[in-house]
This record gives structure tokens, C-alpha cells and sequence, in this order.
């Protein structure tokens, strides 16, 4: 049997969010970035995480909480959340990977595959494709990866050095990693008790070839909210979509 035929779908996610949310600011000085509302919605930026987890067959998330953690908690034990919800907060800074791996010791199932998500991504996009992209790759870990649009407007030129066109805030010609996971129940003990594995176990499975990247599929939404534009930008965008 091939990986694809044996693989089944996530059940279970970490979404991670402990950050501060400096840039977002005032927004965040009286909540940590997750509970952001976006205009219009009433809902925080976790609760359309949680919603989308939902939607793609997770049953059990656990939400790592740092900056002002409690804000966080309270209103996990107060929402209708349509899946159950475990928190952790760190005691101490552990970095990415020691983050990550602190809050997956709390997954129900440690045996089993699962989602993680950066809890400042509004997306949606198929994770059970991605997860079969996974499988398929035998791939120990796989990012999702996006393609932004450059904030700045580009200029085109021909050999002579004639401007030909300008263009407004064309796609990147790179491919981002967009904050979105699929890992093999191997990559837990692969992390680092403390650090970044961004710096150390994403590398080494790249070298090895056990690293895969699932480009999101034309159309698909993303956003990463990081400023208060970036709030305005997914209201309008979510006004001109009708949710």
C-alpha cells in the first residue's frame, strides 16, 4: 500500500498564540493578537481558526497562550466553540520549536498526525488536500505555502531600460511559508526542547528530503494580520465576498 492509501486525515491541531502583536497596536494593548476582532465579523481572528479546524474534520485543538493569557482563556471557556479546546501557556520562553512542542505534549492522540496553524493566519483552504499532499510525499513535515502580494506598486522595463508598465501590488514572485502545517506523529520528538526548529529540524528534513511544501490552490484566502491595514484589508475583503 502507498502512504496516500494508508493516510487518514488530522483530527487534532495546535494553534499557536502566544504573541505579543506589537505592530497591531492599540488593538493589542488589553489583548493578545488571536483576540483581534476583524471588522465586522465580532469574532476574534481564533475564533475563524477554530471554525475552519472545525470544518476540516479536527475534533481536539490545543491553543498555546502567552501574551496576556488569561484574556485568551476566558473567552475560550465562555465561546460555543464547535470543537473541544485544551490550553497551555508557557512558564518561560521556549522559542518556536520549544513552543510547539510543549503544547503538542497536550494533543489527545500523540500517536497520530496533526494540523498547526500561527494563531495571527485568517485563511481557508482545504486541509484535508493538504494532508493527502502529505501523505502522498511520505513527507514527515509540510508547510503550506503562499504567494503575497507586494505591498508597493512594481514597474516593468524593457532591455533599454524603457519603463513599460506599472502594476499594483503585483503577487510576489516567491512563495511564502503561510503559518499552516500538517506533521507526522514522528516530527514531535524531532523539535527542540527550546529554540527555533525553523533553525534546526525544518533544515535537517530538508536535507533529507522529508520536508514538503503544498503551494495553496489558486483562489484560496490568506492573510496574515500583523497591522491595523491588514484588519481593514480583510474587512473589505470580507465585504466584497460576503463573508
Amino acid at each position: 500500500m502507498t502512504a496516500s492509501t494508508t493516510a487518514t486525515f488530522p483530527t487534532q491541531a495546535v494553534v499557536l498564540a502566544g504573541g505579543q502583536g506589537s505592530r497591531l497596536r492599540p488593538y493589542t494593548d488589553d489583548r493578545p493578537k488571536p483576540m483581534v476582532e476583524i471588522p465586522g465579523t465580532g469574532v476574534p481572528i481564533i475564533g475563524h481558526q477554530l471554525s475552519w479546524l472545525a470544518a476540516e474534520g479536527v475534533t481536539d485543538a490545543v491553543v498555546s497562550c502567552g501574551h496576556l493569557a488569561d484574556v485568551l482563556k476566558d473567552w475560550l471557556a465562555t465561546a460555543d466553540l464547535p470543537l473541544r479546546v485544551t490550553t497551555v501557556v508557557e512558564d518561560e520562553p521556549l522559542g518556536r520549536g520549544g513552543g510547539l512542542k510543549y503544547a503538542a505534549a497536550s494533543l489527545p492522540h500523540p500517536d497520530r498526525p496533526w494540523y498547526a496553524t500561527n494563531g495571527d493566519i485568517w485563511t481557508r483552504f482545504s486541509l484535508r488536500e493538504m494532508a493527502s499532499f502529505h501523505g502522498e510525499r511520505d513527507a514527515t513535515a509540510t508547510l503550506a505555502l503562499a504567494r503575497p502580494r507586494i505591498p508597493w506598486g512594481a514597474v516593468e522595463t524593457d532591455a533599454f531600460g524603457h519603463i513599460t508598465d506599472f502594476i499594483e501590488s503585483p503577487p510576489s514572485p516567491y512563495l511564502i511559508n503561510a503559518g499552516v502545517y500538517v506533521f507526522s506523529a514522528a516530527f514531535t520528538a524531532m523539535l527542540p526542547d527550546v529554540g527555533d526548529h525553523e533553525r534546526t529540524t525544518f533544515p535537517r528534513l530538508a536535507r533529507e528530503r522529508r520536508l514538503a511544501g503544498f503551494p495553496l490552490p489558486h483562489g484560496a484566502y490568506w492573510r496574515a494580520i500583523d497591522t491595523a491595514k491588514d484588519l481593514t484589508e480583510a474587512a473589505k475583503e470580507l465585504a466584497q465576498h460576503g463573508g
